[in-house]
């Protein structure tokens, strides 16, 4: 946060390897840096620079579950060079992705942790380091960005900036900051092309991610609001501003739509209103920090081939999706069925080039796979360290095709141990979401391809566990499920039943149109 390390990195396909390079403005008597499941400094995989004062050393090192370093039998962290430099010293060196070394991180494709910690005194061994007593911090990415073409831009492109308005940043650790923008009136239809961060000189650390949403087109107007997110003074009608133009997090590099491909805005049937979201990650609590940061959009009124489209997959926003508490790894999985793609898509299929992920706070793991024929084809975006607190639009590899008769099956996975109460499926941030958003192209009418268990098996779960339990769980008509859900004594026999349940019972399809109308597709066996 306070701009003393500044990481750059080269991804090799080729070799296997990422070189990294880490300037290091103020440097004292070393550094730790490396990865780990989690951020979490033990069972950590971590490259040591260390002075005791005469002499200095790197090494490749591990952490064990009480955090105590040890020298790694296999150094895999190559140190290339070391610079100084009037800015600092430059610290260069490479790793493999994988180096068959049980005590090193397997570099894969989704969220890095990355972690750092700096010591300010001379220490003698590595061993004589105590990683509780040192400066640290933990910092997610994207290490392995998808090697693909750049697309070359349109001279007649034109750009436009959705930035705060020079706020002052608030000196709480989290903020989520809400800005009302607006289009010109008459604004006709364009193509986005590309977009990329615009970042205030100074705030790089503290701006860790940013979105902008087009509002409802039901609405014709939207009140001007520029303030915190959860604020009471927020207008309610906000709330109708979801639908995803942009979206970056740190780390992330410009995003560029495919040469055929742009994503349309403006004109008929699209709001003129944009709403900027900001998330602030300010954990040294400055005060009086301004801030303009924000969102440059490149378009062009030169239209492309296709309407670019973004469609959910994964699971409905329904409590009968619920997980219960003290849970290691507990999995959902959403459907988007082969019913559904045979009546939505047309017979060209579409191409999906990007993806975002999202869960709420219990979220660890997200992945979606095609399956054509009832055989797995290819995953179409994994994140198997998924953070909720790190979601961006990720350009994918290579486009995936899906033709009518397709399925998508997106599963997540969660943690709840941290909780006492079942937590159910929602729009709230202590509910859950197992949802990807694809960006893909064609656009076509289908907007949302999602599932859940069929809600009459839910309650013949309730029944049944009313019977096998000695305490009455509540099953009244007029008692919501999430209270249902929260009166369950949670056993090792509920827990399965619920598990088998969701595994095996017939699911609710909801195949809706961009008009939210259903295409006709309701209760389908689990594939």
């Amino acid at each position: 946060p306070q701009g003393l390390l500044e990481l750059s990195w080269n991804v090799s396909y080729p070799e296997q390897a990422v070189h990294f390079q880490i300037l290091i403005r103020d440097l004292q008597f070393g550094l730790l840096f490396g990865m780990s499941d989690r951020g979490e400094f033990e069972n950590a995989d971590l490259a040591v620079l260390w002075s005791d004062g005469h002499n200095s050393y790197f090494g490749d090192a591990w952490s064990d579950t009480k955090g105590q370093l040890h020298m790694d039998s296999q150094q895999d962290y190559q140190l290339l060079g070391a610079q100084r430099a009037p800015e600092g010293l430059y610290l260069l060196f490479r790793r493999a992705f994988s180096t068959c070394d049980p005590k090193d991180y397997l570099i894969e494709d989704g969220t890095v942790h990355l972690i750092y910690g700096i010591l300010e005194k001379p220490v003698h061994s590595l061993r004589a380091i105590n990683i509780s007593a040192i400066h640290r911090g933990l910092q997610r990415v994207q290490l392995l960005k998808p090697n693909i073409t750049i697309p070359k831009l349109p001279s007649n492109r034109k750009t436009m900036e959705i930035t705060a308005p020079d706020i002052v940043i608030p000196s709480n650790e989290t903020t989520y900051w809400c800005y009302m923008a607006e289009l010109p009136d008459g604004f006709p239809k364009h193509h986005i092309i590309m977009y990329e961060p615009v970042i205030t000189t100074g705030n790089e650390a503290l701006v860790h991610h940013m979105e902008v949403f087009q509002c409802a087109d039901a609405f014709n107007s939207f009140p001007h609001y520029n303030g915190p997110c959860n604020s009471k003074m927020k207008p309610e009608r906000l709330n109708y501003c979801r639908h995803v133009l942009a979206a970056w997090a740190m780390g992330a590099q410009a995003f560029y739509y495919p040469e055929e491909a742009g994503l349309a805005f403006g004109g008929q049937g699209s709001s003129r209103y944009l709403r900027l979201e900001i998330h602030y990650h300010n954990p040294l609590l400055f005060n009086g920090r301004r801030d303009s940061s924000g969102i440059r959009l490149y378009y062009t009124d030169t239209l492309r081939r296709y309407d670019a489209g973004i469609m959910e997959l994964g699971l409905v926003y329904t409590p009968v999706m619920a997980i219960p508490p003290g849970e290691d790894t507990f999995v959902l999985t959403g459907y988007c069925t082969d019913k559904c793609t045979q009546l939505a898509l047309p017979a060209a299929g579409i191409r999906i080039f990007a993806s975002q992920l999202h869960t709420h706070l219990a979220g660890r793991k997200v992945v979606t796979v095609l399956s054509r024929d009832g055989r797995e084809q290819q995953v179409v975006n994994a994140d198997g360290h998924y953070s909720p607190h790190f979601q961006e639009i990720r350009m994918l590899k290579e486009m995936v095709a899906v033709f009518p008769g397709d399925e998508l099956i997106t599963t997540c996975t969660y943690n709840t141990e941290d909780r006492s109460r079942a937590t159910v499926g929602g729009f709230g941030i202590r509910e859950e979401m197992c949802v990807n958003y694809v960006h893909y192209y064609p656009q076509t009418q289908l907007e949302l391809c999602k599932s859940a268990v069929d809600p009459g098996y839910l309650h013949r779960y309730f029944n049944l566990v009313n019977r096998f339990n000695d305490e009455e769980v509540c099953m009244c008509p007029q008692v919501s499920v999430p209270q249902q859900f929260s009166s369950i004594p949670w056993n090792t026999f509920n827990r399965d039943v619920l598990k088998s349940l969701y595994g095996f019972a017939p699911i609710s399809m909801h195949c809706n149109r961009s008009s939210a109308v259903r295409f006709p597709v309701r209760i389908a066996s689990q594939p």
